[in-house]
């Protein structure tokens, strides 16, 4: 069951620092779109260059950090899942001291599962950071060369991190969500609900473009010539 005794909301240096490089990446992808995207591209091609590059950096730099703690970071102790087939190490963030292993443990506050070796959690995002990283590159790619099969790769990601988005949350809502801690706001509002948001957000506007794109390709295409009957 989520946490219910009120925890102690601490901002130190690992939370600043944590939110500044997200922010940092977000003006990054805004400095890229504006150097490789034409002056004349519209607000909502140029929003969908941002959102998938952005996405990238996410999986590649923070998921995959994610997943280095979580298959290298380790202490002596009792495997509660026989991660990796070894029962006498725990494996995860809450165990190393790197930068990134520290900012997984902030993380961790807030859903638990972060911190150690949650086979559902690593399982989704093995796909995230080698198959939805790369899409997204690749979906980058062709906004700048303005190839509209972007349409179709940014469909099938957005689908992708959509599912990914259910599968992380709801085994935590079938069990009570006992490993999450919704105590206060920056657990609640900040960790879960505005970072997962904007993988649900986003998403949705994509295969809502997308949908419009589609439409108007399909009421512009050639009919096919009706067979005559034998």
């Amino acid at each position: 069951m989520a946490a219910e005794a009120e925890s102690t909301l601490v901002i130190d240096q690992t939370t600043v620092i944590s939110l500044l490089s997200v922010l940092v990446l977000l003006i990054t992808t805004y400095t890229v779109s504006v150097a490789l995207l034409p002056k004349t591209t519209s607000a909502r091609l140029r929003v969908m260059f941002i959102w998938h590059l952005f996405d990238s950096l996410i999986h590649f730099l923070y998921e995959g950090s994610f997943l280095y703690n979580c298959f290298f970071t380790y202490a002596s102790g009792k495997s509660l899942n026989n991660f990796l087939s070894q029962p006498l190490r725990t494996y995860g963030s809450f165990y190393g001291t790197s930068p990134t292993a520290k900012l997984w443990q902030e993380y961790a506050k807030a859903d638990r599962r972060w911190g150690e070796s949650d086979e559902v959690v690593i399982s989704l995002e093995l796909l995230t950071v080698l198959l939805a990283g790369p899409i997204a590159v690749w979906v980058c790619y062709l906004i700048v060369k303005q190839d509209s099969r972007m349409w179709f790769w940014a469909t099938m990601l957005a689908t992708g991190e959509l599912y990914g988005g259910f599968m992380t949350f709801a085994p935590e809502w079938l069990t009570g969500s006992r490993n999450l801690d919704t105590s206060n706001f920056m657990y609640l509002w900040v960790y879960l609900f505005f970072f997962n948001m904007l993988w649900v957000v986003f998403p949705f506007w994509v295969l809502f473009e997308a949908n419009h794109k589609f439409q108007v390709a399909f009421a512009g295409a050639t009919p096919l010539p009706s067979k005559k009957k034998v």
